[in-house]
Order: C-alpha cells, then structure tokens, then sequence
C-alpha cells in the first residue's frame, strides 16, 4: 500500500511538473554555455550541464512534456480503438469475431519497436509518427482484453433482462457493458503508458523520434554518451532514472488497480 501510494504520488507529481515545466525551467533548454559545457553540479546549474553546455536540469523539465504527451496518445488512441474492436468482436461472435481476432493476432506479431521504426522510415521523425504507430502496435493487447470481457460480461442475466425490454445491441453496450468493463481496460492502459514510454524513448535515443534541438528523455541519453566517455555521467544517468522511476510508477500504479478490480469482481 506504501508503494502504491508513492507511485501515485511521484506520478501526480510528474504531471504537474510537465505541465509547468516552462515556468521551472531555470535556462532556456537549448541554451549553450561552452564554458559550462559537461560540469558538474553547480548553485547555477543543479544537476550539472551536458556536452554542448546546456543545463540539464531544464532539459529534463522540459523533456517531461514530450516523455508524457507520447504515451498518453499511444495509450487514448490504442485504448479507444481496440476496446470498440474488442467489444464488437466479443458482443457479435461469428465471422467478425473471427476477421478480427484474426487482425489481432496478426499485428502481435510484429514488435512494436519495429512497426514504429518502420512507420518513421516511411513517413518520417517526429511525435505523431511513433504515436500512430505505437498505438496500432498496442492495439491488439487492449482488445483481446476488451473481447475476453465483453465476452464473459455479456452472459449476465442483468444484460439478458435489457435485451428483453427491446434494447439494442448498441445501446446495451454503450450504456451498460462498456462501463462495467471500463475499470479493467483503463487499468491495463495504465501499465501500457509505461511501455509506450520506454518505446518513444527508445526512438528518440536512436535518433527516430523528435527533432534534434527538441528536449527529449531518449534523445538526452543519447547526447550525453559523449561526456560520459570523458568520465561525466550526470548527462545520461538523470534522465535514464527519469525514465525508470516514470515506468515503474505507472506500472505500479496500473498493477494496484488491476488487482483492485478483480479482487471486487471475485
């Protein structure tokens, strides 16, 4: 329960923070300073500056807005899509069961690393790009969920007393069975933001992602693999722990819910 309660905490915060990181940022992010280029902490720059002088700790402010703002579209877009998917799937049975299953299935095989460093090659860098790509990646794990729900859900009396008063299928389903399973699939979002997270990471440190100027968590790793051949580690370890407290916060976060929700539903 302590953990839980410090990952919500850290979590909240984090949102906070990126919300107002151009009003903590104490530099301008892209501000070079070559004489303050790969210092250490210092009263004017805190947690140190990295090779072209720029101060790290406004970089990793800023850099939260993107770290956020990526995963959370990875995981409205995929969590959106893949619960109608699974729901229709679930609720119809059948062929279309099948069809899309069958999709599903068929996107799982291929990792969502490689779909987004494919869409990049195609389409370009950017935020958008891996987004779109990422959440067809994370699409197919929302709606098996979403289906196996939607398909022990719809076997409740209280869905056949609906059925009976003439309701359709659609309004059935909108109106009752979806926010039933709501709880569950929102839970698993949760622990998917931190996948998406390490994934948008991973791109901008390959150089995949954002614009090179752009404040990024994955790309601040990359820029600071220089200073640390030069023995400063500050540059690329503050934003390699950013990213492991982000994704252990979330994924403790979402595990705690889930846990929450089938201990209720037991």
């Amino acid at each position: 329960m302590r953990l839980y309660r410090t990952c919500l905490v850290f979590a909240g915060a984090l949102v906070l923070i990126a919300l107002a990181a151009p009003l903590l940022a104490p530099h301008d992010p892209n501000g070079v300073d070559l004489g303050a280029a790969v210092s250490g902490p210092s009263a004017v720059h805190p947690f140190g500056a990295d090779g072209s002088g720029r101060d790290t700790l406004s970089r990793l402010l800023i850099g939260s807005r993107t770290a956020l703002l990526g995963p959370i579209g990875v995981v409205v877009f995929s969590t959106v899509a893949g619960a109608a998917v699974g729901v229709a799937a679930g609720w119809r049975g059948g062929w279309l069961d099948t069809v899309l299953s069958r999709g599903s299935e068929l996107l799982l095989a291929f990792p969502a690393l490689l779909v987004a460093m494919l869409f990049v090659a195609l389409y370009g860098p950017g935020l958008l790009t891996p987004v779109v790509a990422l959440s067809l990646a994370y699409l197919p794990y929302v709606s098996r969920l979403a289906r196996g729900l939607t398909v022990s859900e719809k076997r409740r009396p209280y869905l056949d007393s609906y059925r009976v008063q003439g309701f359709s299928g659609l309004a059935i389903c909108v109106r009752h069975l979806v926010p039933n399973i709501a709880p569950t699939v929102l839970a698993q979002s949760t622990v998917n933001f931190g996948y998406a997270l390490l994934d948008l990471a991973a791109l901008s440190y390959l150089g995949l992602g954002l614009p090179p100027l752009t404040p990024d968590w994955g790309a601040m790793i990359n820029d600071g693999q220089d200073a640390m051949m030069q023995g400063h580690f500050l540059p690329a370890v503050i934003p390699c722990v950013a990213i492991v407290l982000t994704v252990v916060a979330f994924n403790v976060v979402g595990g705690a819910w889930a846990d929450r929700i089938s201990r209720r539903a037991a």
